[in-house]
């Protein structure tokens, strides 16, 4: 059974995930995906699609942990123009 506790400890799990990224549009898709996938599913009621939900929550988590290393591993060589420091 799955409580409320635990899915939003998942969905701020999935957000810090997403924080990772070195890229500014990778974080920010990450940040929405994440927040309407929670909203999406608000208001489920039946524990079974609220246990499928959470399930795909944690395989999701497990994918953007996996990608934040490879994209920590090999960092793009450009920054992008939102990153750039105004001199």
């Amino acid at each position: 059974m799955v409580d409320k506790g635990q899915v939003i400890s998942l969905c701020r799990f999935l957000l810090r995930a997403g924080r990772q990224y070195p890229d500014y549009n990778i974080r920010e898709y990450a940040k929405r995906r994440t927040l309407d996938g929670f909203r999406v599913n608000k208001n489920l009621t039946d524990h079974s699609k609220v246990e499928g939900a959470y399930a795909e929550g944690k395989k999701q988590l497990e994918v953007v942990e996996r990608v934040v290393k490879v994209y920590l591993a090999y960092p793009p060589k450009t920054k992008n123009i939102m990153e750039l420091k105004l001199q």
